[in-house]
């Protein structure tokens, strides 16, 4: 019953995910103590809503990324590579800032691991530094801070494992213009959200993950 409703769940919210609005989670697999994982990774920020009206922000973002197993039940992540922001204030034309550096950091604890059934508690960082724009002779900078927790459960077949979980995420958006900084957060309405991935694998030191998350504030009616 338990397998069934996992099954169910899971392709009801991966119907479902449309919009990526926060860090990618990683999933529940981790290495061993001493061991390590490789891999790269793509993450896109379709669409996030700032505070206070001022307009949303998209990015996309591409890494190499390093896990290594400080303890079976422990995995510190780091990545770097490059990324962009794309900012849309209210009533003003896409400010489009041009990828350059991006990195990330966090942790994931498994907390529970008994026959196929997994739980993990993780938190990840990203940080985007794209090259500036002049927009009508001025110079505008940007960074986009991105933090998240979350806390996931998967189960595992024999080639796929399926994972589901919950969200907390902000996202900061810094702004420079002629020397003045202003820090804009995500709208708090986004802050909760949901998790739905799953791991494929490809050869037995290979596999391919694909993660969808949403926020409580667009879930379907």
């Amino acid at each position: 019953m338990f397998k069934k409703g996992f099954v169910i769940s899971f392709l009801s919210f991966l119907f479902f995910v449309c919009k990526v609005y926060a860090a990618p989670c990683y999933g529940t697999r981790m290495p061993k103590k001493g061991g390590v994982f490789g891999g790269f990774q793509t993450h896109a920020i379709f669409e996030r809503e700032l505070e206070d009206g001022f307009g949303n922000l998209r990015s996309r973002q591409h890494f190499f990324q390093l896990s290594y197993g400080v303890f079976d039940w422990l995995s510190i992540d780091l990545k770097g590579g490059a990324g962009n922001i794309k900012q849309h204030p209210v009533g003003s034309t896409e400010i489009d800032y041009p990828s350059s550096f991006a990195g990330g950091y966090g942790f994931r604890v498994k907390f529970y691991d008994r026959e196929k059934i997994k739980a993990v508690f993780g938190f990840q960082h990203i940080s985007v530094h794209p090259r500036s724009v002049r927009l009508d002779g001025e110079k505008n900078q940007a960074v986009l801070d991105d933090w998240q927790t979350s806390l996931l459960a998967s189960y595992g077949f024999s080639k796929v494992t399926p994972y589901l979980g919950a969200k907390f995420s902000r996202v900061d958006y810094i702004h420079w213009l002629v020397g003045n900084r202003k820090r804009r957060m995500s709208d708090l309405t986004e802050t909760i959200g949901f998790v739905c991935g799953v791991d494929v694998d490809l050869t037995k030191k290979t596999w391919l993950n694909l993660e969808g998350q949403f926020s409580t504030a667009r879930l379907p009616v």
